[in-house]
Order: structure tokens, then C-alpha cells, then sequence
């Protein structure tokens, strides 16, 4: 398709973009914000994501200058009218769980696989090995870890779990939330160096895990331990992961820019990223709440805690799969 066939298929729909968004600028200097809600709106966003379809096949089929430029400004234009006051809200925290965050998952479906396998992978190998040769603790961490593993996942704790320096429910659960973003954080902040502190980050994540594991089912404490983690491994688990995969997404496009050069491919893959991050985030909240008062509850009987992971698991797969898939 020659450029100026391209121009006159698509020219209305630019055309009707450029109207809607200075209509909404403009009712937004007569009220101070921008409504989320209504058709116009709606239609703005439709806009916007077929607008930046032409950019990307302008880009690929190296149209003209003139006309990338022009559809650069105008999905950059866009992109600040919408999310400018839709960052921040209810409206947008709701979309962003009940939308944004599961179809991004299912679009970045391949770093997902590739960030499960490599932490799985790793988890269910140290797992194995310290389980039959429990000695091999010890070369993943301090004896003095190792006995805080015992004292915490001993069937006569009062409360499961908890270290030694916590005292109430609410001092661990700032310390999960502070745990698992640093862990989060170092998944995904790895991607910078070419995908492999990612895979590094989740890799000894799992190991770690599993070594944790096989030691204290070794030890008999196979009951304490896996009704304590089987709740709350399904936010936190699945946001680690993922964090895992949004680094690795970054270090594809560092190493694989294509016909952009590598910093508007890690831009790009940023922005993308962005909004698993968010829901990397609340995932981690709602895993730090049930870990810190729930799983922790050393009177609740090991069967109820598995009857309400297996429901939780169930329902973080069905919302990852089935969420979102409403006609946009």
C-alpha cells in the first residue's frame, strides 16, 4: 500500500481523534479534569489504539517522515489527554485490575512461560536434592538461617512463620510487603542488563524456595510449612513471576530492538510494562495481608488453610485467563 493510499484510508479516523481531544482539552480547562466516563471518551481510546497500530505499520513499511511524525504527535497527544488525570483514581485503579492488568498478562503470555519455567525449574530441583541430602542447606545459606526455619515452622510456634525480632501480625506484615517488593523489584529491575539479572533474580528466588522446602519436609515439618505458604503463594508466587517477565520483556528489547533503535524499544517495552508492574504490586498487598494474618494463624487446622488456597489459586488462574476479555 502506497503512503498516500495509507493516508486516505485512515485520514477520518485522525481527523475525528484530533476533534475528540481538543474537545475534551477543552472541558478540561472549564473544569480542571478530564472525564473518564462517557462515549466521547470511550471513543478517544478506540482511537487511540488504532492510531497507534498505523504508527507501527507506518514505522515498518518506513513511510515517509512527515507521516510518522504527524502520527507521533498525534498518539502522544492522546496518550497525555487520557491517562493525564486517569492514572489516579478509583475509575482507573478499577480498570486497570478489571482490564489492563490480565490482558497484559495474556499478551506478554511467552515471558511469563519463559519467567514460570525458569523459577519453577530451579524450586523443584534444590527441592529434590536437599530433601534426600539435607546437608546441602548450608551451601544456600548461614546455619543460623536454617535454625530460624525450625523455630519458625515448629508445630508447637505460636505464630507460624514469624521471625524472631516481630512481635505482632502487623510488624510482619510491613515486613512482607518490604520482602517481597525488594524481591519483585530485583526481578524486574535485572531486565536492564539484557534480561540476565532477571533470570539470574528468579532462578535464585526459586532455588532458594526450594531448597527452604525440601529442608523442612525433610525435617517433618512438611504440614506447618505448606499450609502456612499454599495461600498466599498464589498472589505472591504469580507477582513474582510476572515482575520476572516484564524484566525479561525489557532485556528482549535491549538485546532485539528491531527496526527502533534500542531506546525507543525499551521505552516502549517500559510503557508496556508498566501496567504488570501495577498489578505486580497490588498482588504483592493482598499476599503480604493473607501471609501476615492469615496463613500465620497457627489455631486454623491445615485443612481449611488448603481448602482456601485451592480456592485462591483457582481464582487468580480464572481471573488471569478469563478477565478482561470484554469487546473493547
Amino acid at each position: 500500500m502506497t503512503p498516500l493510499r495509507f493516508e486516505q484510508l485512515h485520514q477520518h479516523e485522525w481527523d475525528e481523534l484530533t476533534s475528540l481531544l481538543a474537545a475534551m482539552r477543552g472541558r478540561k480547562q472549564q473544569t480542571g479534569l478530564l472525564s473518564a466516563e462517557g462515549t466521547s471518551a470511550e471513543r478517544v481510546t478506540t482511537l487511540y489504539r488504532k492510531i497507534c497500530e498505523h504508527l507501527a505499520l507506518a514505522r515498518e513499511r518506513a513511510y515517509p517522515t512527515y507521516l510518522i511524525t504527524r502520527l507521533e504527535t498525534l498518539t502522544a497527544e492522546a496518550h497525555q489527554t487520557i491517562y493525564y488525570q486517569r492514572v489516579f483514581g478509583l475509575g482507573a485503579l478499577r480498570r486497570m485490575i478489571m482490564e489492563d492488568f490480565p490482558r497484559a498478562a495474556r499478551r506478554d503470555l511467552r515471558y511469563v512461560a519463559l519467567a514460570a519455567a525458569v523459577f519453577a525449574i530451579p524450586t523443584i530441583v534444590l527441592g529434590v536434592l536437599v530433601y534426600h541430602s539435607p546437608e546441602l542447606i548450608l551451601s544456600m545459606m548461614s546455619p543460623e538461617r536454617a535454625a530460624d526455619f525450625d523455630q519458625m515452622y515448629s508445630p508447637t510456634a505460636r505464630a507460624v512463620g514469624r521471625v524472631r525480632t516481630a512481635d505482632t501480625d502487623w510488624i510482619m506484615f510491613g515486613f512482607y510487603i518490604r520482602n517481597n517488593i525488594g524481591v519483585a523489584f530485583q526481578c524486574f529491575a535485572g531486565g536492564l542488563f539484557a534480561g540476565v539479572g532477571s533470570l539470574l533474580a528468579l532462578a535464585y528466588n526459586g532455588a532458594d524456595g526450594g531448597a527452604v522446602a525440601g529442608y523442612l519436609t525433610q525435617r517433618g515439618m512438611a504440614s506447618t510449612f505448606y499450609s502456612f505458604v499454599a495461600t498466599h503463594a498464589a498472589f505472591e508466587l504469580t507477582a513474582i513471576v510476572f515482575a520476572g517477565a516484564a524484566g525479561i520483556k525489557i532485556g528482549h528489547a535491549l538485546l532485539a530492538p528491531g527496526r527502533r533503535s534500542r531506546t525507543a524499544a525499551l521505552m516502549a517495552a517500559t510503557d508496556e510494562s508498566a501496567i504488570i508492574i501495577y498489578g505486580v504490586i497490588v498482588m504483592l498487598l493482598i499476599a503480604a495481608a493473607i501471609e501476615a494474618f492469615w496463613s500465620s494463624a497457627g489455631w486454623l487446622p491445615p485443612a481449611v488453610k488448603y481448602s482456601v488456597a485451592a480456592v485462591c489459586w483457582t481464582s487468580v488462574i480464572g481471573y488471569l485467563v478469563i478477565q478482561g476479555h470484554r469487546a473493547r
